[in-house]
């Protein structure tokens, strides 16, 4: 979800993208007040060269806020009815208070919408048409009755990337289903994806996504938004948003086609989390959907200081465990 020569190089650098900041509630969507100035410190979802995120390492995660550095997300509506799709619209308000018009090309897009039920059993990824008055408008089917959850990825011109995310609802009777059981491997169509790695928390991990078709290795992935693959994490309970992009690009003459998309990623906390993977071929995009876990974190390492000050009636310094409900 890069135009400038040094999101090239993170790219080429294969730089995970990081989910920063402590566990946080996500924004209900409600009338968007005049935004105050947007601080200094940066954020946004991506990483450039050298491992320096967009992101501020404080704050709550990707997603979780309906507004952000003094721009807001103001959905027209805050339900839609569930089947066929239907428009939906909505702006984002800069520091000044009006619709912004001009975005930075990110990923071969100026926004991408993610859309996903609050029980991570249903996955969009949707790119809206932006109007001359700042008014984005995409058709979106919200498949059954329920809760969602809609978030908002872009950079404004000049700027870092965000995500913003609001709350939808699909009137109707509904009930929301369990998440679905912890697995290594996906079908969609004639696709099988299996994943290699582990999530762990506060640390960058390697996850390995393997793509066959009817039991053969893909070996002639298709290019889609700039990259072979597309990787979307979700958390179980507050949705926090993590998308993280592969290493390496099309056409950079040492990433092949398949049949494996290797990403870096780093989660805040311990608990599970959906996976959702966009991938191309055969001139069709498909996503693959895994469960994962991310285990406790591991012990902090002492610093110099904190071990030249430890005494034997002190004992060594305590160990800093991951809470599951915390990131660090």
């Amino acid at each position: 979800m890069i135009g400038t020569p040094a999101r090239l190089a993170w790219y080429a650098a294969g730089v995970a993208v990081v989910f920063a900041g402590a566990f946080g509630a996500g924004g209900a969507v409600a009338p968007a007040a005049r935004p105050a100035a947007a601080p200094a410190a940066p954020a946004g979802h991506d990483a450039h060269a050298g491992g320096t995120p967009d992101r501020a390492p404080q704050g709550p995660p990707a997603g979780l806020q309906i507004s952000e550095r003094g721009y807001t997300l103001v959905p027209a509506v805050t339900g839609l009815p569930p089947g066929d799709p239907v428009p939906f619209r909505f702006t984002v308000l800069g520091p000044d208070g009006r619709p912004v018009t001009r975005y930075d090309v990110e990923h071969d897009k100026k926004m991408h919408l993610i859309v996903a039920s609050r029980d991570l059993g249903d996955f969009r990824h949707l790119h809206p048409e932006l109007g001359a008055d700042g008014t984005w408008s995409v058709p979106l089917a919200l498949p059954r009755p329920g809760a969602y959850r809609v978030f908002a990825d872009f950079a404004p011109q000049g700027g870092a990337g965000l995500t913003l995310g609001a709350d939808l609802t699909a009137p109707g009777e509904s009930a929301a289903r369990p998440l679905p059981a912890l697995s290594r491997t996906a079908t969609v169509d004639a696709y099988t994806v299996t994943l290699e790695g582990e999530l762990v928390p506060g640390r960058s991990s390697r996850l390995t996504l393997r793509v066959a078709r009817d039991g053969r290795p893909v070996t002639d992935l298709q290019p889609y938004l700039g990259a072979f693959g597309h990787l979307v994490a979700l958390r179980a309970g507050d949705l926090a948003y993590l998308h993280v992009h592969p290493e390496g690009e099309p056409g950079d003459g040492r990433t092949p086609a398949g049949p494996e998309i290797t990403f870096a990623a780093e989660v805040p906390s311990a608990g599970e989390y959906r996976l959702f993977l966009d991938f191309r071929h055969a001139g069709t995009v498909r996503t693959a959907a895994f469960t994962a876990r991310a285990g406790q974190a591991p012990p902090r390492p002492a610093t110099p200081e904190a071990t030249s000050k430890a005494t034997p009636e002190a004992g060594p310094p305590a160990d800093d465990h991951g809470d599951p409900g915390h990131g660090h």
